[in-house]
C-alpha cells in the first residue's frame, strides 16, 4: 500500500506559480528545454537534483540580497 508523505507544504501558497515559473526558466538554463512536458521519474537523481540545487541557491541569493538592503540582522 502506498502512502503519501509528501510535506512539501507551501508557506506561501501564492508563490507557487511564481516557483514553478523559476523551476522551468532554470532547467532551460541547464539545457532542459522540455523540462515541463518530460516524465520527472525518467530523470535521473542528478538532472533532477541540478533543478532543485540551483533553484536553492538562486533563492538563498534572492534572500541574502532582500536582507542586506533592509539592513537587517539576526
Amino acid at each position: 500500500m502506498a502512502s503519501n508523505n509528501n510535506n512539501n507544504t507551501k508557506v506561501v501558497p501564492e508563490a507557487k506559480a511564481a516557483l514553478n515559473q523559476m523551476k522551468l526558466e532554470i532547467a532551460s538554463e541547464l539545457g532542459m528545454s522540455n523540462y515541463q512536458q518530460v516524465d520527472k521519474g525518467n530523470l535521473t537523481a542528478r538532472e533532477n537534483g541540478y533543478v532543485g540545487g540551483y533553484m536553492t541557491k538562486k533563492l538563498v541569493e534572492m534572500a541574502e540580497q532582500q536582507m542586506a538592503g533592509k539592513g537587517q540582522q539576526y
